[in-house]
């Protein structure tokens, strides 16, 4: 996929006020800071990221590694020592990492041990960028840096004058080897420790090159050196080289490794052939700058500006590459799903119960040959594992509800994806709307219980029932989408038309809330709506009460209407942030993260709710929409380490933002709208890959004024709640006339607001 690169003008920052203000610049990359999100805990999560040193997509990471062997907090901002340097697959630290091994120099004593090797470090002498990371190691007196391709990485350490400078390469446990070939400076080996959802036969193969003959080289076995042998394979199995350096001596390792076979890992490290540390630094530093310059935003704050391209970088990591270039340039994969090499595409670690929310959507507007792609890798993944799946990483994992993959299909085909195997696609969601998987979160549980009764009832020790049943529903809701599209028969099109509307049988007029219902048909009884977990995911029956994309103006009559609709959303912030955790036996952290935010039962750290805000708009109260998103930017995103209110998942939380600080919000995949909110920047420019550009002004936009007094689209005086997706793609100009007063007027009228399945709007 060819893009140009944008240009833009050079980094200008000046005091506004008590803020700064930021141009666009040509490095946008440097304006990423990947250690947001870093701060965080099992009990708290501001984030739960770790700097990922890599490519957009990448098929592999880089992270210093603060933590344990197999520990999911691999990296955390308030660690003091680093233990090596892994290549990561790491999705989440509560999905936990697969194919990963450490490189780690040090100087003195040869020590192998993670503890042991351990050295000091601090942030300030620590630099992070997407394309490139460097770190003092206080033990060692080493500088280490790395700079990333694909599915390769340059490392550069500078060593002190000294007899005995050491790299250390852990394989971990689990099952690995190393080779030590010192004739080529080379070392090669595999590493098969994983969390699931991998084959048997499963072995990330690396290799390394360095620029320096070794003076010695042992292998090692757990905690202990081994004598008689340059190649070993065990449980836990590692190599150390040593070399004598001069004072500030540099080494370079070229790393590369394949899910294939070594001969692929040599073929994969040719992405940077003869290129030098700086060279490969600055050719990923351009390809993050080539994908960060699609969107220009003008006109906020520095760490407004900086907010918003780290979660640009953050949406543009995942769904990782799965797949690599063969002998002649064929693209191939090794299939997390049956163990065999075969051609096509492959993506991998993603969950869809977060990221069909925003994420997908987004690669969708900006990114549909890649996504097309995705498409096809998500076939591939159905044929060779028999079925879609709903969480991958590598290969089917079971967590989460829902069969959210329906949404992320239809979108992609509606939104014009092509190219691929739409018409295996199709079968393998209509084989989810029908049959139970091989685990919990693949196909439908309950679903006999959806399909006859509609909905899983809450009796039959099947958990989170309401959850899934909205989720089914608005899946259901996709896949009568996808149908129409591909003019199935009209049997199987009202099939999922009538399903669609199984979000009713767990309305509970009493509390104008969602509420799990029993075989038997009686509501679940006792019923608390602040407890979490249960008949809901991750949330209570105030987050999923929502959770009805397509057809808000349906939960809206069922709540009396519009305005009562609109004083139940109001209700959300305005009760306090009381909570019954007695599903988990304690607080996850979702729940705290609700609980210290101010915000009401708003739990924007979490996917159920982040949609919630938009919904103004289908009642006809848009400015209430603008005011709270404001406030949700404001308040819980910052260019910090602790800068997210929860998760990040992949990607999600993120696109929220980018779409966001754009200004409108893709609240129901697999239609052809995007409800607006309020733009962040004064104007923002997006340069979609056909060459046509969205540019948003808004020249009076401001802290304070935040409402939209006017709107005009291409020129023209525009009323409605929503923007089209078909119009966006054309080209479009959109000027906003921003005020500190809520215009009381505009957008509301039933024409001006979006769609839904049961009005307003055309089905």
């Amino acid at each position: 996929m060819k893009k140009h690169v944008y240009f833009l003008c050079l980094l200008a920052i000046a005091s506004v006020g008590y803020a700064q203000r930021a141009t666009p610049a040509t490095d946008l990359a440097d304006l990423v800071n990947p250690l947001i999100g870093t701060d965080s805990k099992p009990s708290l999560s501001n984030g739960n990221t770790y700097p990922a040193i890599a490519l957009p997509w990448g098929m592999n990471f880089w992270m210093p590694q603060t933590g344990k062997m197999g520990d999911g907090w691999a990296y955390t901002y308030a660690a003091d020592k680093i233990r090596g340097f892994k290549q990561t697959h790491q999705p989440s630290p509560w999905m936990n990492d697969y194919g990963q091994f450490s490189i780690m120099p040090m100087t003195g004593k040869l020590r192998i041990d993670q503890d042991e090797r351990a050295s000091w470090y601090s942030h300030k002498a620590e630099v992070a960028k997407p394309y490139y990371y460097s770190v003092y190691l206080a033990d060692h007196n080493v500088t280490t840096e790395i700079a990333p391709t694909e599915r390769a990485a340059s490392f550069r350490f500078t060593f002190p004058k000294t007899d005995s400078s050491y790299v250390v390469i852990d394989a971990f446990d689990k099952g690995s080897s190393v080779k030590i070939i010192p004739s080529e400076r080379k070392i090669i080996g595999y590493t098969t420790r994983n969390s699931g959802g991998v084959p048997k036969n499963f072995k990330n193969y690396f290799v390394i090159y360095f620029d320096k003959p070794f003076a010695s080289a042992r292998t090692w076995r757990g905690n202990r050196l081994v004598n008689d042998t340059l190649e070993l394979t065990s449980n836990h199995s590692g190599a150390a080289i040593g070399f004598k350096t001069a004072k500030g001596e540099h080494v370079v390792a070229r790393v590369a490794s394949s899910f294939i076979s070594y001969e692929q890992a040599e073929l994969n490290l040719k992405e940077i052939g003869t290129d030098s540390f700086e060279a490969v630094k600055q050719k990923a530093k351009a390809a993050w700058n080539k994908e960060l310059s699609r969107i220009q935003v003008e006109g906020g704050s520095l760490a407004q500006t900086q907010t918003f391209y780290s979660c640009l970088y953050r949406s543009l990591l995942f769904p990782r590459k799965f797949f690599e270039l063969d002998a002649n340039r064929k693209v191939v994969h090794y299939s997390p799903y049956n163990g065999q090499v075969l051609p096509g595409y492959m993506f991998t670690d993603t969950g869809f119960w977060d990221t069909f929310r925003s994420m997908f959507p987004f690669l969708n507007l900006m990114y549909p040959t890649l996504n097309t792609q995705m498409q096809e890798g998500l076939a591939n993944a159905y044929k060779e594992g028999g079925w879609l799946p709903e969480w991958a990483s590598p290969g089917l994992r079971s967590v989460m509800v829902g069969s959210n993959s329906a949404s992320v299909i239809a979108d992609a085909y509606l939104k014009g994806g092509r190219g691929y195997d739409i018409n295996t696609l199709y079968e393998a969601v209509l084989k989810n709307s029908e049959h139970e998987g091989p685990m919990d979160a693949v196909g439908r549980q309950g679903v006999k219980y959806y399909n006859e009764l509609g909905y899983v009832p809450y009796d039959v020790k099947i958990n989170e029932n309401a959850a899934r049943t909205l989720e089914y529903a608005y899946d259901d809701f996709a896949i009568y989408q996808l149908a129409k599209a591909l003019k199935r028969p009209q049997v199987e099109i009202d099939r999922f038309a009538k399903r669609c509307q199984n979000y009713r049988n767990l309305f509970d007029k009493q509390t104008g809330l969602m509420r799990g219902k029993n075989k038997d048909g009686s509501f679940q009884s006792p019923f608390n709506p602040f407890k979490w977990g249960d008949a809901f995911t991750e949330g209570n029956s105030w987050h999923y009460t929502w959770s009805v994309f397509h057809d808000i103006q349906g939960l809206a009559d069922l709540m009396g209407g519009r305005d009562k609709f609109a004083a139940k959303l109001d209700s959300v912030f305005t009760m306090p942030p009381v909570y019954d955790e007695s599903y988990y036996g304690s607080v996850i952290h979702e729940i705290r993260e609700m609980q210290i935010a101010d915000m009401g039962q708003y739990a924007h750290g979490n996917q159920p709710i982040q949609h919630m805000i938009y919904l103004y708009n289908y009642a006809g109260q848009p400015w209430k929409a603008q005011y709270w998103l404001r406030e949700v930017m404001n308040r819980l995103y910052l260019p910090t380490p602790d800068g997210y209110c929860g998760d990040e998942d992949n990607g999600q939380t993120s696109a929220w933002y980018v779409f966001t600080a754009m200004g409108f919000y893709p609240v129901c995949p697999a239609t052809d709208q995007y409800v607006i909110g309020s733009p962040l920047f004064k104007k923002v420019t997006a340069r979609l890959e056909n060459g046509k550009q969205i540019t948003i002004n808004a020249p009076t936009n401001s802290d304070s004024n935040r409402y939209i007094s006017t709107m005009r689209l291409n020129g023209k005086p525009y009323t409605k709640n929503w923007l089209s997706h078909q119009g966006l793609l054309q080209g479009a100009i959109i000027d906003l006339n921003m005020s500190s007063l809520p215009n009381k007027e505009r957008g509301t009228q039933t024409v001006d607001l979006p769609y839904s399945f049961s009005g307003s709007g055309l089905k």
